[in-house]
């Protein structure tokens, strides 16, 4: 099978490979990709930002597909199932954050197309207890995006948002635009910040239902936030970008005992952080990694029920072979999300 693969850390390597077709292990399954989408990570990774990751190894851990062969013990799912597939392939299932299933944290986690080949091919091998079945009214692209989806989920869920809450999302991205709609699916009020050049994404926003779409550039989001207030600020920031700036601006919207969650990943791992801030404000800080089990089946319900339209996210479609084409329209911001579809 042809495959994407990153050959070696550091910027690029990244090189289409003829590769064997894999075989399911025990406890295994083979899936054949229908699409996979491109992830931040991807982009670190092709990058040589992000250090989590094991070259040679193909990349992709978003997607969706249908099983073409089951390896032994494997009774729960048949050939033919429309799946989809959580990116842990190992844990070590000893530690404490196994114990709870806190798969994302334990130190022994190895995850499909960092450290275990991923999506960026023909087929895919998955363990059988990462897989979820995509109900049938839902269609591939969008089951294609469950674990952004997910991850965005996990986000919300540990900042407890609540009907009422007025929330600020801070970069109108993939992961941005997912996390808007997930606060908007419990009832909060939601304004989601971006710049002058993401309008494309901005009015994306608007049609996705998101409250406010502002222009931080152009507009006073902070004059915003605290009309909506009554000058007290935003219940809980997300920040989707991973660019300090945004981080230390999500600081001065939060109201008082207000909730700070870090959702993107910064190039650098020290940056320049309002400490001050957090302290006088006793602003709650929270770190958001991933995924884990528990926030898989809530985001395939919200997709099957309309309360995230995921697949109005998709501007553009390539084979995995235009990478190329596919990171220029990401990069050059014409692009909101990017699925890549396997060849032969």
């Amino acid at each position: 099978m042809k495959a994407l693969v990153k050959t070696a850390p550091g910027f690029g390597h990244l090189e289409m490979m003829e590769y064997p077709d894999p075989k399911p292990g025990k406890d295994e399954v083979k899936i054949e990709v229908k699409f996979v989408g491109i992830c931040g990570t991807d982009l670190h990774s092709y990058e040589g930002h992000y250090k989590n990751i094991t070259p040679p190894v193909i990349l992709g851990h978003e997607f969706s597909g249908q099983i073409v062969e089951v390896g032994e013990n494997v009774t729960e799912f048949q050939i033919g199932d429309r799946v989809t597939s959580e990116t842990t392939y190992y844990v070590c299932r000893q530690c404490p954050y196994c114990q709870t299933k806190d798969y994302n944290l334990c130190p022994h986690r190895k995850g499909l197309g960092t450290q275990q080949n991923g999506a960026f091919a023909k087929y895919v091998i998955a363990k059988k207890e990462s897989l979820h079945k995509i109900p049938d009214e839902l269609d591939y692209r969008s089951a294609a995006m469950t674990e952004p989806l997910a991850c965005t989920y996990h986000a919300v869920e540990k900042a407890n948002v609540r009907a009422g809450d007025v929330i600020v999302v801070i970069g109108p991205g993939p992961i941005g635009l997912l996390t808007a709609q997930v606060a908007k699916s419990r009832g909060a009020k939601v304004m989601i910040i971006g710049l002058t050049k993401d309008r494309i994404r901005l009015d994306k926003a608007k049609e996705l239902g998101v409250d406010y779409a502002v222009d931080s550039q152009q507009e006073d989001a902070k004059e915003l936030v605290h009309r909506l207030t009554d000058g007290c600020g935003a219940d809980v920031v997300f920040e989707c970008t991973g660019a300090a700036p945004a981080a230390n601006q999500g600081l001065d919207l939060l109201r008082k005992k207000g909730i700070y969650v870090q959702v993107g990943i910064f190039p650098e791992s020290f940056i320049s952080f309002d400490m001050e801030k957090v302290i006088q404000k006793e602003i709650h800080v929270i770190g958001t990694r991933s995924q884990k089990p528990s926030d898989w089946e809530p985001s395939l319900a919200l997709m099957n029920e309309g309360k995230v339209k995921a697949k109005d996210l998709v501007t553009h479609e390539f084979n995995i072979d235009q990478w190329d084409l596919a990171y220029q329209a990401i990069k050059n911001g014409e692009a909101i999300k990017v699925l890549l579809k396997p060849i032969d």
